[in-house]
């Protein structure tokens, strides 16, 4: 029977290939705005005015940080699920229905922001149609009403893809009794309850406040509200972006090294604590907020450590298997075995120095955990610099070199350019270490983030180098992502339309050295686990919500638009935050 994912499944490998493909539209775009950032607040070279560079920025995010990750997500897990059950989606057409979905809510959401360009943006829905709110859009910063109109659209896409996975699983459990759920399979279904449990934070937040308040329906909102509802949903989505990274590192990274995973149990484990443990600590991206008691805030830190297991257990995992495969590549020795590894390899190449990212990003995470540091930190450059480690890297780095293996068999075309494929991915981890380089240093010496005039000369000296040192590490690590993201999307392209020759990709997924029933049937009974996070985030969010509605209001009193330049809301609230942490 052929490996080749395309030949086997044709109607499904369309559908992985039209999302993929929007998400490297969307990829695309956002590397242009992290350029043009770059560039900018470095004081480099200035392509736009100030007050634009707000609406790159939240493009920047919004393309890259959701619509990349979140689409290449539903593209990949169409893949697992297909490929671990062996049979397509109950109707195809609810799956390109939800795709649509999620297109059209991009498409929205981008015209939002685009118009942010606009001598003089069009009234729409009473207001100007811009949407300079930064990815995160809380109160109360106000975009116009389209722009959660796109968002909601774009939501309600990925709640029915997940549907869409689970109705396939229930299909597959009717036709094989008793068996236990494939990996991959398990890994979809166990991410997809994390958001269904986390997401409704966002969902209530958008429906039920934000956008009745741009429409103009209500006439005051209370941010404070918004804001640890958008919390609540916030820190999970790192790991819902994170996810299709571990997927592949689980799957595609061991067979690449030569060998099989380590342990499918483990696997489990790892994904059923995430369901437990990613939602009932968004609070601790509050810890500078008032209307919030500390004990909460102490709760929070505390969960969040324990965060720091399912990634243990990973990286015990994953370089295990990775010692397997080159052990059984005739690798020996303590160390001489990662010597076997095949670094020629554009796809492993990529992956494994994500993980190393990912390891270094871990250490930040646990900085940004901490109350008494974090209020160092909090505001500043440090905060971009653990985002593009860890979403910035480990994740797309991770994407990008899973592509360099999937789109072969998604298209039936050899992968043009592999020797640049493997340039490419040493390009990105050499960019991403000079740029996050000093984003760290320039964050623990208060340099703040998300402002457009950010204006040390460059000989000034903060201590732990010169601001002209540190600016061009963040210019030279930009540009050097930029032709990176550029080098892959044009390979991405040759191969699409690189028809005169078959792929040369094994697409089978090998079994793990120690497989499922190894492990005890509780571990798939996902209710259990659904239902205990439900209780976590219960204890975790029901006193503080009360709380805070107590004090302010569902609508808060009388709460306008934000009037003022956010340049001032942020350098106010970065010297407040900075001399209390002087103070403390």
């Amino acid at each position: 029977m052929t490996t080749q994912f395309a030949d086997r499944y044709p109607a499904e490998a369309r559908l992985v290939r039209a999302a993929l493909l929007n998400s490297f539209v969307a990829f695309g775009i956002g590397a242009v705005f992290g350029l043009i950032q770059a560039l900018h607040r470095t004081d480099v070279y200035r392509f736009i005015e100030s007050p634009e560079y707000y609406t790159v920025l939240t493009g920047h995010g919004v393309f890259l940080v959701l619509t990349f990750t979140i689409t290449f997500l539903v593209g990949i897990y169409q893949w697992a699920v297909t490929d671990s059950l062996e049979r397509g989606p109950v109707d195809i057409r609810f799956s390109w229905f939800w795709y649509g979905l999620m297109s059209s809510g991009t498409i929205i959401v981008a015209i939002t922001i685009f118009a942010g360009f606009l001598e003089e943006p069009p009234e729409v829905f009473g207001s100007t149609l811009t949407a300079d709110v930064l990815y995160t859009f809380y109160a109360p910063l106000q975009a116009n009403p389209l722009f959660y109109i796109g968002l909601a659209v774009y939501l309600i896409g990925v709640w029915l893809a997940g549907f869409d996975w689970f109705r396939t699983w229930r299909s597959w459990k009717r036709d094989n009794p008793g068996e236990r759920i494939p990996l991959p399979t398990f890994m979809v279904l166990t991410t997809m309850l994390m958001w269904y449990l986390s997401s409704i934070g966002v969902v209530v937040s958008v429906v039920v406040f934000i956008l009745p308040w741009s429409l103009g329906v209500v006439e005051s909102i209370n941010p404070l509200l918004t804001r640890t509802l958008f919390w609540y949903f916030g820190h999970m989505v790192v790991y819902f972006w994170l996810l299709p990274a571990y997927l592949l590192w689980y799957t595609v990274l061991p067979k690449l090294s030569g060998g099989r995973l380590f342990s499918d149990p483990l696997a489990r484990v790892v994904f059923i604590l995430f369901v437990l443990l990613s939602t009932p600590v968004g609070v601790h991206h509050q810890y500078v907020d008032p209307g919030i008691a500390e004990g909460f805030k102490f709760i929070a830190m505390s969960n969040t450590m324990f965060l720091l297991l399912p990634s243990l257990l990973t990286a015990f995992t994953v370089v295990a298997s990775m010692e397997h495969g080159a052990r059984q590549r005739g690798g020996t020795g303590t160390f001489n075995w990662l010597r076997a590894l095949p670094w020629r390899n554009p796809s492993f190449t990529g992956m494994a120095l994500a993980g190393l990212i990912f390891a270094f990003g871990g250490f930040t995470g646990i900085v940004n955990a901490g109350m008494n540091i974090n209020y160092l930190v909090h505001n500043t450059l440090w905060i971009p610099g653990h985002i593009h480690t860890q979403v910035g890297t480990a994740t797309a780095l991770t994407l990008m070199a899973g592509s360099y293996w999937l789109v072969p068999q998604l298209t039936g075309n050899r992968l043009v350019g592999r020797q640049v494929a493997l340039f490419q991915v040493v390009l990105w981890f050499v960019g991403i270490v000079f740029m996050t380089n000093a984003m760290y240093r320039s964050g623990l010496v208060g340099v703040p983030r998300r402002t457009a005039e950010p204006q040390y000369s460059f000989e000034y000296n903060v201590g732990v180098g010169s601001m002209g040192e540190l600016n061009a590490q963040i210019v030279l690590g930009g540009t050097l992502l930029f032709i990176s993201a550029f080098l892959f999307l044009t390979l991405m392209i040759l191969t699409v339309f690189n028809t005169d020759s078959e792929p040369v990709v094994d697409g089978t997924i090998p079994t793990a050295l120690s497989g499922p029933e190894d492990s005890p049937q509780i571990l798939d009974n996902l209710r259990l686990w659904f239902g205990i996070g439900l209780v976590l985030v219960i204890l975790a969010y029901a006193l503080p919500l009360a709380n805070i509605v107590a004090q302010g209001g569902p609508f808060g009193q009388d709460v306008p638009p934000f009037p003022v330049s956010i340049d001032v809301v942020m350098y106010l609230q970065f010297g407040v935050e900075y001399v209390g942490a002087l103070l403390t």
